[in-house]
């Protein structure tokens, strides 16, 4: 049913959780998996903002912000390769106003052809929800392609 699946990662546990959904569903289907990463350049945009700053920090932030998300994809890469699935990779960056995290996810799946999305959500509610936003939620709103949330356990509620 899925050939193409499309999994974002960024190193967290849920997105952990995520690609071993994807993992496991490519290999059940055998699909191919593109494994994405986002990486937002918005805070290192505004860290040089202020006067004064070496003109170059921009670029080493830039290129640090790239380097973590070239390790979170060979790490998963290679989980992939593990399991026999047939993978490929992508980074890609934006800077806000230009975008959402979501929006570079859909726009990469349509570019890609995806068949399917796999994200993580950690089901956050309520304060916390409105506070930091999903990316999960938005995709799923935006969405052209079926959106598989791989959901983080449950946490127990603060007292």
């Amino acid at each position: 049913m899925y050939k193409r699946i499309l999994v974002a990662v960024d190193g967290s546990d849920t997105s952990d959780l995520a690609l071993k959904t994807a993992i496991d569903l490519a290999k059940d289907q055998k699909a191919s998996l593109h494994i994405l990463h986002v990486a937002d350049l918005s805070p290192a945009t505004l860290a040089v903002e202020r006067p004064g700053t070496d003109p170059d920090l921009l670029d080493k932030i830039v290129e640090a912000i790239q380097a973590g998300g070239q390790a979170i994809l060979t790490r998963s890469l290679n989980e992939a390769r593990a399991a026999s699935v047939e993978a490929d990779t992508s980074l890609k960056t934006f800077r806000i106003p230009a975008g959402q995290v979501s929006d570079v996810i859909e726009e990469e799946a349509e570019l890609w052809n995806a068949d399917l999305i796999i994200v993580g959500t950690h089901g956050r509610r309520g304060f916390r929800r409105l506070l930091l936003g999903s990316v999960a939620e938005s995709l799923a709103r935006i969405s052209t392609k079926p959106v598989l949330l791989a959901r983080a356990p449950a946490t127990p509620m603060r007292q």
